[in-house]
Formats: C-alpha cells, sequence, structure tokens
C-alpha cells in the first residue's frame, strides 16, 4: 500500500475506547487499515461528540453525526437501528473526496436509501446476520418491551437485507455469514475478526481459578451466566466473574456459594492482570454469534479456552478450544483440565499469530478495495 489510498470509513458507532465485540473490530481494523498506508476520513455515528485524539491518530479527518434518539422511530419501514443513522450530513462529507466508502455493518447504510452514490465503489464489513441477532436477542430478553421491539427489528432486516446488492464486496466476520450472504447475493469474502492481539503469551502450567467475563448488559451473556453459576455449583474449583455492569445481581445469584466470585472488570489491562491468573476460561453462548472476541482475547492472553457450538464458528479458532455442549459435558471437561497443565502446540501459536494477525487480514480487505 503507498500513501495514495483515500478510503472514507464509516462507523456505526465511535471505536475509541474499545470495549464492546463489533466496535473492537472496527478500531483495530482502523488501525491496520492506517498501518498500511491508508489515508482514512473517518465517519462516526454516535452518542456524543467529544473530540477523541486516540482516532485522530489514524484518520486524516474526523467527522461525527448523531445517532437519533426519537420513539417515533419505531413506525419508520428500515430498522430503527438504520434509521437513527441518518445520511445528509454525512453525504455533503463524502461528496468533498471522492473515495471508496466502508461501511461498518449494515446500521450506517441509510445514506444509500437517501442518496444515490453512482460514482463511489462501496464495501460492507456484515457485523451479523441482523434478523438472527435481534431474534436472539428477543429469545433472551426478559422484559417484555424489548422483546417486542427486538422482534420487530428482525422483521425489518429481513428486507432490509437487500441493500447488499448495492456493494461491490461484503467482507463477512464468520463462515456462517459467508455461505449466507454467497447464497444470496453471490458475493462475500471472509476475513477473520481484527483484535489488537500481536503475539501469543505462552502462558505454560497452572492457572489457579476459572474466569468467566462479559457485558452482562446484554441478555444473551446474562442468561449463559445463570446457565453457569449452576453447573459450577458442582465444580469444587474458585470461579471468577468479571465485569464492569451488573455487580448486585451477580453478588444475588453467588451470594450462597463460597467458590464464585465477583471482580469489577476496570480496563482491558485488568482483564489482561485476570487472563495471566486463569487456568480455563469459559464463554457460553445460547445464540450464534460467529466467533466472540472474549474468545480470541483469551486464546492469546491465557491458557484453556472451553467453549460450546455458538460461540465459535471458525474451524481454525476452534482447534484451540475445548468444546462442551451440555451441562455434564462441560463438567466433564472442567475437571479433567483442572487436572491437565497448559502445554500448546506449535500449531496453535502459528493460528493466532499468522491466521489472526490484524495486518496480514488488513492487506486482504485492501487489495479488494484497491485491486
Amino acid at each position: 500500500m503507498n500513501s495514495e489510498k483515500q478510503l472514507h470509513f464509516i462507523s456505526m458507532d465511535v471505536p475509541f475506547p474499545p470495549n464492546y465485540g463489533g466496535i473492537i473490530d472496527v478500531f483495530f481494523k482502523l488501525k491496520a487499515f492506517n498501518q498500511s498506508g491508508v489515508k482514512v476520513y473517518l465517519h462516526l455515528f454516535g452518542f456524543k461528540n467529544e473530540r477523541n485524539l486516540e482516532l485522530e491518530k489514524y484518520a486524516e479527518e474526523v467527522y461525527f453525526y448523531p445517532i437519533k434518539q426519537n420513539p417515533f422511530l419505531v413506525f419508520n419501514k428500515y430498522p430503527i437501528s438504520v434509521s437513527s443513522r441518518n445520511g445528509e450530513k454525512l453525504y455533503s462529507n463524502l461528496l468533498k473526496n471522492k473515495a471508496p466508502i466502508f461501511f461498518e455493518s449494515l446500521k450506517t447504510t441509510k445514506i444509500l436509501n437517501q442518496f444515490s452514490l453512482p460514482d463511489f465503489s462501496k464495501f460492507l464489513r456484515l457485523h451479523n446476520i441482523e434478523q438472527n441477532y435481534f431474534e436472539g436477542l428477543s429469545k433472551s430478553e426478559w422484559n417484555p418491551i424489548k422483546k417486542k421491539l427486538f422482534e420487530l427489528e428482525a422483521k425489518k432486516y429481513i428486507d432490509y437485507e437487500k441493500i447488499m446488492t448495492q456493494f461491490d464486496q461484503v467482507f463477512t466476520l464468520s463462515n456462517y455469514e459467508q455461505s449466507y450472504v454467497f447464497n444470496k447475493y453471490k458475493k462475500g469474502t471472509f476475513i477473520p475478526v481484527f483484535h489488537g492481539n500481536e503475539f501469543f503469551r505462552n502462558l505454560n502450567g497452572f492457572g489457579d481459578y476459572i474466569l468467566y467475563h462479559g457485558d452482562l448488559r446484554a441478555s444473551d451473556n446474562k442468561k449463559s451466566l445463570e446457565f453457569l453459576i449452576d453447573t459450577f455449583k458442582e465444580i469444587d474449583y474458585p470461579f471468577l466473574i468479571a465485569s464492569s455492569n451488573q455487580e448486585k445481581w451477580v453478588k444475588s445469584k453467588i451470594a450462597n456459594h463460597k467458590n464464585m466470585k465477583f471482580v469489577y472488570l476496570e480496563n482491558f489491562n485488568h482483564l489482561l492482570e485476570l487472563f495471566s491468573g486463569a487456568h480455563i476460561n469459559v464463554s457460553w453462548s445460547f445464540q450464534q454469534s460467529g466467533t466472540k472476541l472474549k474468545v480470541v482475547n483469551a486464546l492469546f492472553n491465557s491458557r484453556f479456552s472451553v467453549i460450546n457450538d455458538k460461540v465459535v464458528d471458525d474451524k481454525n479458532i476452534r482447534q484451540l478450544c475445548v468444546e462442551a455442549c451440555d451441562k455434564a459435558e462441560l463438567i466433564s471437561q472442567i475437571n479433567k483440565l483442572i487436572q491437565t497443565p497448559f502445554q500448546p502446540s506449535v500449531n496453535y501459536k502459528f493460528i493466532l499469530e499468522n491466521y489472526l494477525n490484524d495486518k496480514l487480514n488488513a492487506q486482504k480487505i485492501l487489495k479488494e478495495i484497491f485491486p
């Protein structure tokens, strides 16, 4: 790549700090594009407009657009997560520079329903099959109003996803999404998640506890943690639950279990400390979610990772994990691993540092944008 390559990059949220799955992929992809010599014009949708010096390191210009918070958007024909991101000011800023446009998720694509952009090549990073994602949220949600809104959002995305026909290429996050997009729209390139890790830490031997970490505002994560708490009642080994939210809720669930402890998660450096001490990292989900970033981070920075089949759909990453399909199998696998020292194979390190290499994967995308 040379410095003459220019790119409009549209993010569905402000990607710094990178503190949840989708936005982690956005931030470290942006960083990798910049390190590849691309001049990025960064367009951000968000709720709070503050100057972000970290993002300015990786962009020629940074533009901000407020996400609308209007209850009447529920009556719009487009999904709320699309219609709340208006494209009018975005359109005028795109016209300043005739460069390819890289859209992060379908949420940023309302502009394509508002204006014609025939002179721009357009590329999409697909973060989910959105109707499946929102249907999964609906099934895990207890609040009846939120449940209904998620159901409605899922229905709207079934029709809305046809907008993918307008893109020169779609870059998918998972093999499932790749197959889906190719079968329906005859396009799609699978690119693994961007994550920011460069080197495998290779912590041999034993750790001291089992670790679960996650954003417990997400209904699927709360449902999964309840399952894990019920499971670890039957395992005589320390179980740490790390999160930056829902502390009271978790403590009420584990109050009578001496082997379980809640740890308030301060930042990513704190998470790295917890990874260092963990013998096993456990991740569970009740909805198909491609490959969760929490698993990638654990693989690079800790010891064993135990998952179920909905957490990782990439066979290259899956082979580095220990799988369980239900409570009985999870208990069996945990009891084996707490007696086993961690000794990764050479293949383990190679997959992490080459297959999941941010810079190499950025090059794969940029070769399609700038052939």
